[in-house]
């Protein structure tokens, strides 16, 4: 997979995506990252990204023409499955968006900043636009930074144990059950006896009734009515 990430502060992405899971799926080849700074594409001699909003109000807006130059540059280059603009009115972020964007060749993510970009890239260019909550950030950086790590690690190579992804809270609709390791008892505090058992089908029983249990206390909203 190949992921472009378009940025007016490409320093908040360089240290998530050089360290742990993302460093090693970087080294075996699994996913390459660029990152491109779209003041590069600016035609202003300071460099600027941004003007003004036409009919007045507080905040700059990110300007067409540089944004619109760097697509167009890479969409040059080779096809892209989706351009996603990292947004707070996006569709807020789940699991079944991660495993669809896990299948992708070439994706770009557009970061936004101050009130957002000129609405005319999000008509003719923008293909999804995602949110990772209801809340803003100062940019869409660390928002993209969530997102590529969430999809990353669903490649197929990328975890140690590939199982592993697909045993995640989400995958199935409701949280992950409670987990246990050594020792088998601190300080009184016992790991259930079931875990100890030896026996498959009561461990698969007892994680299923403690996920739905989890999930109905910690958000009953997934499961509907």
């Amino acid at each position: 997979m190949r992921i472009d990430i378009l940025s007016v502060v490409p320093s908040l992405l360089e240290s998530p995506f050089a360290a742990s899971i993302m460093q090693r799926a970087k080294d075996k080849g699994h996913v390459e990252i660029y990152i491109h700074n779209i003041r590069d594409y600016s035609t202003n001699k300071h460099k600027n990204v941004d003007d003004y909003q036409y009919g007045g109000g507080a905040g700059m807006v990110m300007s067409i023409e540089p944004i619109a130059a760097c697509i167009e540059k890479l969409k040059g280059e080779r096809g892209y499955d989706e351009i996603i603009y990292m947004t707070p009115d996006g569709k807020v972020l789940e699991q079944s968006d991660c495993n669809q964007l896990s299948l992708c060749k070439n994706i770009i993510i557009l970061c936004g900043h101050y009130k957002g970009v000129d609405e005319r890239i999000r008509q003719h260019y923008i293909t999804r636009e995602i949110s990772i909550g209801s809340y803003v950030l100062s940019g869409g950086e660390l928002a993209a930074a969530v997102v590529v790590d969430a999809v990353v690690r669903l490649i197929p190579g990328v975890l140690n144990d590939e199982t592993s992804a697909l045993t995640d809270s989400f995958q199935d609709g409701l949280l992950s059950p409670p987990v246990y390791t050594r020792p088998e008892e601190y300080r009184g505090w016992r790991v259930p006896d079931v875990l100890l058992s030896g026996d498959p089908k009561k461990v698969d029983e007892w994680r299923e009734t403690e996920a739905l249990k989890r999930t109905q206390e910690r958000r009953p909203d997934l499961l509907g009515e």
